[in-house]
């Protein structure tokens, strides 16, 4: 079923340099399915799973690092930003809303995690 990312995937991100990074976790609120949420996270962002999400990633070197006792994944954008913030022609040139923009996109999400 396609639901935004952020039904229950958190974010936030921000920019090192001319690369972007963008973090995403499931929260430990308690909910039954907690640790398929993050199973389902962990398997699922991937290199090209980013630059499908995130078209403007297409072309780019995406570094996925997991973090599954903080519950998430981090992801590296290399390049994203150009030459840095002073430079950056983008509508978002820290990167700061890169968050909200990955967790609004809609994606494949099984029906047992919702």
């Amino acid at each position: 079923m396609k639901r935004p990312l952020g039904t229950f995937v958190h974010a936030r991100s921000g920019d090192k340099g001319g690369d972007a990074n963008l973090g995403l976790w499931v929260a430990h609120d308690g909910h039954a399915a907690y640790d398929d949420r993050l199973s389902w996270l962990l398997r699922t962002v991937t290199p090209d799973f980013v630059r499908t999400l995130l078209p403007e990633a297409q072309g780019l070197d995406v570094e996925v690092f997991a973090l599954p006792n903080l519950g998430g994944v981090n992801v590296v954008l290399r390049g994203l930003l150009g030459r840095g913030v002073a430079a950056s022609t983008r509508f978002d040139p820290q990167a700061k809303g890169l968050g909200e923009w990955a967790r609004s996109r809609y994606v494949e999400i099984p029906e047992a995690l919702l």
